[in-house]
């Protein structure tokens, strides 16, 4: 049965590079499919914009917006990754969910074998990884920080401020018997 891996966390704390890493040590081929890659997709006058994925500053940091292209954005990218697992592809999938979009992540591919795994790391660590980056809005990860894990029942959590990206894709792999 083809499997999938969902790492969901917040922004700036690890998926993409534990992705790679589980891509690296699995003895199955994965393709990873990155959440940033489909929101890339939108057209340049559509970021930062109400009809496409716009971004609100608030007390409680960058809080992200979802307009109708972008919901449709959204959905598409769920339709492709179960198009993808349709075609026999294994996969790793890095996103950002809560509580609705994991539910809705549920139930798009529920045909397959899917784990879930949550990514957590305290917030001064993810924040400061979001300032080295360069490439995000300082304040999303605080915005994110308290809605993304709410709900969703993961199958395995791990704190990516304690491992690094290698051994945190060796814990998965054997968990999962990839």
């Amino acid at each position: 049965m083809t499997r999938i891996v969902v790492l969901n966390g917040v922004g700036s704390v690890g998926k993409s590079s534990l992705a790679r890493a589980v891509q690296a040590q699995s003895r199955v081929p994965l393709l990873h499919v990155a959440m940033d890659g489909f929101l890339e997709m939108l057209p340049e006058a559509l970021q930062d914009h109400p009809e496409g994925i716009s971004y609100v500053r608030s007390p409680a940091g960058v809080e992200v917006r979802v307009g109708p292209v972008g919901a449709r954005l959204l959905d598409g990218m769920l339709g492709a990754v179960a198009a993808l697992a349709g075609a026999g592809c294994d996969l790793v999938f890095d996103t950002v969910m809560d509580r609705d979009a994991a539910t809705l992540c549920r139930a798009r591919l529920a045909a397959f074998e899917v784990s879930y795994v949550g990514l957590v790391a305290p917030l001064a660590v993810i924040e400061a990884r979001e300032a080295q980056r360069g490439d995000r809005m300082i304040g999303l990860a605080r915005a994110q920080f308290g809605q993304v894990h709410v709900g969703v029942d993961d199958d395995l959590t791990l704190d990516m401020g304690a491992l690094t990206p290698e051994t945190a894709a060796q814990v998965i792999c054997e968990r999962f018997g990839l």
